[in-house]
């Protein structure tokens, strides 16, 4: 099997834990992500008031990551300021979609490389065919619209998630082995 172009291939038995390390890392991340801005924007558009913030925030929070406070809240409280990015009016979308985009882009990559393993086991380390698209993509920089960038990187012009999964693939059939019979979710 071809990984990419690894010298020295690392360990498979290690796979799982690496990939719940990175799980934990990215995949966690992705629904808080979402909803930072989501509250933002509920907020800027009306939609919730300010009598209202901290009780969306925690029920944005249960709905998208599945936790609760860990003590009792109040309107009195503020917990989405704690969020540097909340009192700072700094939109967070960019961390979201960043994080969607970087697995994406990691596919395209291998693919252009010719790796055929798994894909979190591919590096395009040394490989011309994928610096030669990284480089087409980077050398446009802000002079053309994002879809072009992404076209000339992946192909394709919208973004897709599908890559997250496909990279976690592995750590996904061993999550399902390991919770088989068991109540997941909230």
């Amino acid at each position: 099997m071809k990984l990419g172009f690894l010298d020295k291939p690392t360990d498979p038995s290690k796979d799982i834990g690496l990939l719940l390390q990175r799980a934990l890392d990215k995949v966690a991340f992705l629904p808080f992500g979402l909803l930072i801005d989501q509250w933002r924007w509920k907020v800027f558009s009306g939609e919730i008031s300010p009598e209202r913030y901290n009780a969306i925030w925690w029920e944005l929070r249960r709905k998208y990551q599945g936790v609760d406070a860990p003590v009792a809240r109040s309107e009195r409280d503020f917990d989405p300021g704690a969020k540097y990015h909340v009192p700072a009016n700094v939109p967070y979308t960019r961390y979201f979609l960043a994080d969607i985009l970087q697995f994406q882009f990691h596919r395209a990559l291998a693919q252009a490389a010719g790796c055929t393993g798994p894909l979190h086991r591919c590096s395009i380390y040394g490989n011309k065919e994928a610096g030669q698209r990284l480089a087409k993509m980077l050398e446009m920089g802000l002079s053309r619209p994002w879809p072009d960038a992404l076209e000339a990187l992946t192909g394709q012009r919208q973004m897709d998630a599908t890559a997250i999964r496909d990279y976690f693939a592995p750590l996904q059939k061993w999550l399902d082995e390991q919770n088989k019979g068991k109540p997941v979710g909230w």
